[in-house]
């Protein structure tokens, strides 16, 4: 297995670098934060993003895909976690994209066009409650004689607030628990009986909370086989669970990079505190524990790129890796920083938090460890 960017695609992570610390550096994800933008992220960043061909990376080539893969995505989600980049990267292409390639029909992926031109914006909508666990999904799809009725709640929508369609997973036959009769819809986000409630999480994510009351859906409004979206809604958790790693990933690149400048800089009883053996202890263990991470992240990009069997597994691993070197390396970045590691004054605070938040989206480190130990047959 190929786990080393290409030419093309290690060209595309120098790109999105550069253009990302000139036109999105965290001051700019500060200002969306500080000025309650009721978008919650820059459209022209994104449209700038689109023309470079960001949405289009992982796309089916007969949809204007790029063909760099996932090696080439999480390459760019990993320059975005390092800026807290605010974009509909992640809703509108990882997860939404995904769906429609892998369950919609010749119409309904006709849309991929859009997605990729930035046009039209997607959101999944799958978390009911706190913690993640699609298979309690109890939003309810009724069939009818005109198409089928939608009822139930979501939380936790990524972009939801903004997006112009939205992709619902939800329960058309059988209990909470079970895997069959998942299903997947997609309706317009103006639909006569969506109500959306936009909320911003303590990292200054945006997602939304939304209400189905009795909202009527023509029988096209579904995406792929009908009491069968389990297997379409498996392969979402794992490109999601290694998407979101990645940029994770960059995260955790950035606040081990920070901490080392102020360990270099800052003096105490006269000499630099990255000459304290104590400090170079824990730094290593911080360098061992980001390149782990980074190993089973790349392998699993890779894993999705070659389409291998075991990528359920690997992207487990990756996530609940993820998961852990992130609230580690933050944690320790902000205790190595003393009292000011915890002010807004400083980014380093900053990171702290969304790593709490992505330790939560898709699956925290416990679901990923149940799921890897599941997969394996224990």
């Amino acid at each position: 297995m190929n786990m080393v960017l290409n030419e093309e695609q290690r060209l595309l992570k120098d790109t999105i670098q550069d253009f990302l610390s000139t036109n999105a550096p965290v001051t700019a994800f500060r200002k969306l934060r500080d000025t309650q933008d009721n978008q919650g992220y820059s459209t022209e960043l994104w449209r700038h993003l689109c023309e470079l061909g960001i949405a289009a990376i992982v796309m089916p080539e007969e949809h204007g895909g790029l063909g760099f893969g996932y090696l080439g995505l999480g390459a760019v989600l990993e320059e975005c976690g390092k800026n807290l980049t605010a974009s509909p990267l992640l809703a509108s292409v990882v997860l939404g994209a995904s769906a429609l390639e892998l369950a919609g029909n010749e119409t309904q992926q006709s849309l991929l066009d859009e997605v990729a031109s930035g046009s039209l914006t997607l959101a999944l909508a799958i978390d009911e409650h706190s913690h993640f666990d699609p298979l309690q999904t109890r939003t309810s799809l009724t069939e009818n004689d005109s198409g089928f009725t939608l009822n139930g709640h979501k939380v936790f929508v990524l972009d939801g607030h903004t997006a112009d369609r939205l992709i619902v997973v939800t329960r058309s036959r059988g209990e909470a628990g079970s895997r069959d009769g998942l299903s997947l819809v997609m309706l317009d986000s103006q639909t006569p009986g969506v109500k959306i409630d936009r909320h911003q999480l303590m990292d200054g994510r945006n997602v939304a909370s939304i209400q189905f009351e009795q909202v009527s859906l023509p029988a096209d409004a579904l995406l792929g086989e009908l009491h069968n979206g389990f297997a379409v809604i498996h392969t979402l958790i794992d490109r999601a669970a290694i998407c979101v790693a990645a940029e994770m990933l960059g995260s955790a690149q950035e606040v081990f990079d920070r901490t080392l400048e102020y360990l270099k800089e800052r003096e105490q009883f006269g000499v630099k505190i990255g000459s304290f053996q104590a400090l170079q202890h824990r730094c290593a263990q911080m360098l061992c524990q980001l390149e782990h991470c980074r190993s089973a992240v790349v392998g699993a990009l890779a894993a999705l790129d070659k389409g291998s069997r075991g990528v359920s597994v690997q992207a487990s691993t990756a996530k609940a890796l993820a998961n852990d070197c992130l609230q580690h390396i933050s944690n320790e970045a902000v205790q190595m920083h003393g009292g000011m590691g915890v002010t807004d004054e400083l980014d380093i605070g900053l990171f702290l938090k969304r790593s709490r938040v992505c330790n939560q989206i898709f699956g925290d480190s416990i679901y990923h460890r149940d799921r890897f130990a599941t997969l394996m047959g224990y």
